[in-house]
């Protein structure tokens, strides 16, 4: 049966139209969602997602590198448009890196940066962990009088995260004269863990002036080992700027944190996945700022959590 060419052009035209009204949907993989900034990311990733009309599917890694690669093949499998990766461990991200370029799907990786060189089609939106590390300890170390024996809180060391704002931390204590590292271990970015930690550094008779935590959960479970020995002689900081960090900041508990912008980074990861997914150039790194948070300026902060 011959079709005539006002017929072939109106079901061109229907197919393109469908083409495009189809809706594009954008795989997430975080890291684990129980973790107060990666809750944050996840949640303004959603509004993100709603406004540049892009369907979005999430999973948990629970902290789990291969149930991660697993996520991001099953992803694949299912023929989502684009993936957003924050991934549990930045040194293990060949794999999900090369099974997205195999399958043409544009990787965004957010928060976490990958510790290996970006190809086409791949980019990071975040910050600069090893600033972030050295923002916190100029700021502890100016409330220190740049003096006094340091304790260092440590995330997973599968991170990048945790090694970059550790060795930051560190450089910048070398600095001072006056100033050292007496105990260092990882908490895994966990609130009880960093209980547990600080009380038995406590226990041992440690002698510290100031805990510099890689994040606030950390920074909040040693406020809590402090004020169950009554010691209030010891100044903390952390690194997030998480709403819980910054009331800890505003009642005193905490000297500082730095804030990271979990929904700048959100927001900017799914701009540019949706600029990848209209074929526009974007730069491989988009790397997001940091703020210092002290009692001289947590209002601020605290008045513009309260709006959101």
């Amino acid at each position: 049966m011959k079709i005539s060419k006002p017929v072939i052009a109106v079901l061109t035209a229907a197919a393109i139209f469908s083409a495009q009204a189809r809706e594009m949907k954008v795989g997430v993989a975080l890291a684990n969602f129980d973790l107060n900034f990666i809750s944050i990311l996840k949640g303004q990733m959603e509004t993100e997602l709603r406004n540049e009309q892009l369907k979005g599917q999430f999973v948990d890694a629970k902290g789990d590198v291969a149930l991660q690669v697993q996520q991001v093949d099953d992803f694949i499998n299912q023929g989502v448009d684009a993936i957003i990766l924050n991934p549990v461990d930045t040194q293990g991200v060949l794999p999900m890196m090369t099974a997205a370029k195999n399958a043409g799907i544009p990787l965004i990786f957010v928060n976490r940066k990958p510790e290996v060189k970006l190809p086409e089609n791949v980019a990071y939106v975040g910050s600069d962990s090893a600033l972030g590390g050295t923002l916190e300890m100029e700021a502890l170390a100016k409330r220190m009088n740049y003096k006094g024996n340091i304790a260092i809180l440590m995330g997973a060391l599968s991170n990048e995260e945790a090694r970059e704002r550790t060795r930051a931390t560190e450089q910048v204590i070398a600095k001072y004269k006056n100033m050292k590292v007496v105990e260092k271990q990882s908490a895994k970015w966990q609130r009880n863990e960093a209980v547990d930690i600080v009380s038995s550094w406590l226990l041992n008779g440690t002698p510290i002036d100031g805990i510099a935590a890689n994040n606030d959960e950390m920074a909040i479970g040693a406020v809590m080992a402090l004020n169950q020995s009554k010691n209030k002689k010891i100044m903390v900081a952390g690194i997030d700027g998480t709403p819980d960090g910054v009331k800890f900041v505003q009642n005193g508990g905490m000297a500082l944190t730095i804030f990271q912008d979990a929904r700048g980074q959100a927001t900017g990861s799914v701009k540019v996945a949706r600029a990848l997914l209209n074929k526009q150039k974007v730069d491989a790194y988009t790397w997001v700022p940091y703020k210092t948070i002290t009692p001289d300026n947590v209002q601020d902060f605290v008045s513009a959590e309260q709006k959101k």
